[in-house]
């Protein structure tokens, strides 16, 4: 019996290709209104209501460490130990599946990212996805700021 490849969801970031798990990711959408939270971390954009539920908005390339700024972004709703957060993103491209066996372990570094980040990079048609392990993507401590920013408060 085969074995089942994986979906992803394809984004961009300053012109490097990343990937997110599709069960972690709930939906995408366009940027919302953004309420800005004092003395939170700087790749913490703030809240915003998304239809009721008050959810953290994190600037993808601030917590990655890439220059610049995007003039068009998406924002994917993914969801983090039954939290969820949206990430910013420059563009959603696709949803493709990666085979495991075309999963690789991560470098050190891959495009200046830790890889702590990662997951791992996928061979697709020969490019390289960037597999984004969400769960990593943040430390224990920025867990707590963002469940606090989720809650209205930070941490100071």
């Amino acid at each position: 019996m085969a074995v089942a490849d994986d979906q992803y969801v394809v984004f961009s970031i300053d012109g490097e290709e990343f990937a997110l798990g599709i069960a972690q990711v709930r939906e995408i959408i366009r940027p919302p209104a953004v309420t800005r939270l004092p003395h939170a971390a700087e790749f913490i954009e703030g809240v915003t209501n998304l239809r009721g539920e008050v959810i953290p908005v994190v600037d993808l390339r601030k917590r990655l460490g890439v220059s610049g700024t995007a003039a068009d972004s998406r924002v994917v709703v993914a969801e983090m130990g039954g939290d969820k957060v949206g990430l910013r993103v420059d563009a959603v491209t696709e949803v493709r599946r990666i085979a495991p066996s075309d999963v690789q372990p991560p470098p050190e570094s891959v495009a200046g990212i830790r890889s702590e980040f990662l997951k791992g990079v996928g061979k697709v048609d020969g490019r390289l996805l960037i597999l984004i392990d969400i769960e990593k993507l943040f430390a224990t401590t920025e867990k707590v700021e963002l469940i606090a920013a989720k809650r209205g408060g930070s941490v100071a």
